[in-house]
């Protein structure tokens, strides 16, 4: 027992560290004890730890390490790909050699299928231009969403890159380039997740579940075949005619008489569940018709509108558009119908500005509309098919197709 504990509690650990890394600053967790311990982690004992050093040694080693971190986390460096296909190359090179003899004709098409695609979409995923916004194509992005003057308002510039923001889109500081549509920076492909090559991290997701479930059932399958010809009494689950504790040394032996496929078997069953949850969380957003940074955005301003300092009001159908700070036309069937402010004193805003009509402070998200949400399959083809047109005639101007139902942010239930 004790290779199998030791191996199970090396990858949990990791597997819960990387959880806390990923998922702690998510708003759904803000107020739970993943998000308390990715402060601790990232946070408090970092803080600690640099007043220790003060006392010590001056913060030269925090300097050295500082300088360090910094260069980890906010520059691109290949080290997380790197780690990321070391595990699938060394996983599978341990795992194959003693699976495969045992593996039927199904099972040899069908992994070898479930082996390769990761590293297709992988390679996609690391090839493609997310996004990258340029001079040249800036006026295309600018055309690709209307602004909808609740998270995203015209006029703003990046004082990096020198130009007008297109609506969805962000400046990424360590790619130090503004992308199209920027999900997020995805250190695991060195590069970020955007309109560019979405569908190739979303598929790249997708394939890595596949393959550490599939791993994880084969392996474990090919082990109990091998148990019982020794044990015929034993069985994978449940349990048959022997308490837990027989049940488990005799798991215990096929793990040891295997070392290799158990130990990678173990790997892809202690793992599989964090990239599924990766996996559904991206299909979530993607259903809410929006992306990790625009949530974040929905967040704060959930939180203003706690507050009371969130006010809205209609935008004329037949709004002039000042094209020096928007696209005359975009390929996007809707087009704003509010306009929603935030003010600092909680009053409400002054006269003049974009949108008609009386100021309405607003205390719940639903009371706004994500003008980006236009049901899951139309946000699924806008993120797997480029320029897709929702059906409308791409010559008619935008605010002509505007009749679509619109909803409200699902952000509440993230």
């Amino acid at each position: 027992m004790g290779i199998v504990r030791t191996i199970a509690l090396i990858v949990l650990g990791i597997s819960f560290f990387v959880f806390v890394l990923f998922f702690g600053r998510l708003p759904a967790l803000r107020r739970t004890p993943i998000a308390t311990l990715h402060k601790w982690v990232f946070l408090h004992i970092p803080h600690g730890l640099v007043a220790l050093d003060e006392v010590v040694t001056g913060r030269r080693l925090t300097r050295s390490l500082a300088r360090f971190i910094d260069y980890m986390i906010h520059d691109r460096h290949p080290t997380i790909v790197i780690f990321f296909l070391s595990l699938l190359v060394g996983g599978e090179y341990l795992y194959l050699p003693s699976a495969w003899p045992m593996m039927s004709t199904w099972h040899r098409v069908a992994g070898a299928i479930v082996i390769l695609l990761p590293y297709v979409f992988l390679y996609l995923s690391v090839m493609a231009d997310p996004g990258y916004i340029t001079p040249e194509n800036h006026a295309y992005y600018m055309s690709l969403y209307p602004y909808d003057y609740s998270i995203f308002h015209p006029g703003q510039e990046c004082r990096t890159c020198g130009f007008l923001k297109p609506p969805r889109s962000k400046h990424c500081s360590i790619c130090k380039r503004c992308v199209a549509r920027l999900d997020h920076h995805c250190i695991f492909i060195n590069g970020c997740v955007g309109y560019g090559n979405h569908r190739w991290f979303v598929l790249l997701l997708l394939s890595t579940a596949f393959l550490t479930a599939y791993g994880a059932l084969l392996g474990f399958s090919l082990l109990s075949n091998l148990i019982t010809s020794r044990y015929p009494d034993w069985s994978l689950w449940p349990p048959r005619n022997m308490d837990i504790t027989r049940y488990l040394l005799i798991w215990s032996w096929g793990l040891q008489d295997n070392v290799n496929m158990g130990a990678v078997s173990l790997l892809a069953a202690l793992t599989s569940p964090l990239v599924w949850g990766l996996l559904v969380y991206t299909v979530w957003l993607i259903y809410c018709g929006t992306t990790t940074n625009e949530s974040l955005k929905w967040s704060d301003l959930r939180d203003d509108m706690d507050d009371g300092l969130v006010f809205k009001r209609r935008m004329s159908p037949d709004r002039p558009r000042d094209t020096r700070l928007e696209s005359t036309w975009t390929r996007w069937p809707l087009d704003a119908q509010q306009v929603l402010v935030r003010t600092d004193d909680g009053m409400p805003p002054g006269p003049g500005g974009p949108g008609e009509g009386a100021w309405d402070r607003v205390w719940n998200i639903r009371g706004v509309e994500n003008l980006y949400d236009m049901g899951f399959w139309d946000n699924l083809m806008d993120v797997f098919v480029r320029d897709y047109s929702f059906g409308a005639s791409r010559e008619q101007p935008a605010v002509e197709n505007d009749t679509r139902r619109r909803k409200a942010p699902k952000t509440s239930r993230f």
